[in-house]
């Protein structure tokens, strides 16, 4: 899957009305919620949006007849192949009343338009990990993790080495497993956030 490798935005009018996208990656609800509450102009007349984070997506009309305004925001998404996606459109009302198949091309359309001009990049699904090691091996066990994409997210110390919460790309989470292992002989086990608990 694709995402936007930064925010992008795009304007255009019709029929005296005006409609600006704004659009960005997102890692998660939250994220979506916050650029949301960030970007939204109180003074215009609609403030619609859609975004997905997988098979999790939510989309709203603001005030615009039902299915004119958000759904279409999430088929220009969808319609692009894109994930991890937030899109909100705002309008200013011109005085000319679009109807509901204009204003469907008209918000899915200045969404498309605006994502059609942002550049993308390969969105790479990752999965959390946790991580205890010994001081001894936390050096070697950081670069290791690091080779295979894997990210540092936190790094707590203890008495006698760190908690590592860690993201590895999903591909490789058994790949990762094995080498936290290995790379401690067997002293440290790479938990992930929906393994079972055993």
């Amino acid at each position: 899957m694709l995402t936007l490798a930064r925010p992008h935005s795009f304007h255009q009018e019709i029929k005296k009305s005006r409609f600006l996208a704004h659009c960005a990656p997102i890692a998660d609800e939250a994220e979506a919620r916050a650029f949301l509450d960030a970007q939204s102009d109180p003074t215009a007349t609609h403030n619609c949006w859609a975004w997905r984070v997988g098979q999790t997506y939510r989309f709203n009309d603001d005030g615009e007849p039902g299915g004119t305004a958000g759904k279409p925001i999430l088929q220009a998404i969808d319609g692009q192949g894109l994930d991890h996606v937030v899109v909100l459109v705002i309008r200013w009302f011109g005085g000319i009343l679009l109807g509901s198949g204009g204003l469907m091309r008209a918000y899915g359309g200045t969404a498309a338009m605006a994502l059609h001009g942002a550049e993308r990049i390969e969105h790479i699904a990752m999965a959390r990990g946790l991580l205890r090691v010994a001081f001894a091996d936390l050096a070697l066990v950081k670069a290791r993790l690091v080779s295979l994409g894997g990210i540092v997210i936190e790094e707590v110390f203890t008495a006698t080495g760190a908690d590592l919460v860690i993201d590895v790309p999903e591909g490789v989470r058994d790949q990762a497993r094995l080498l936290a292992s290995d790379v401690t002989s067997g002293r440290s086990i790479l938990r992930f956030d929906n393994d079972l608990a055993v």
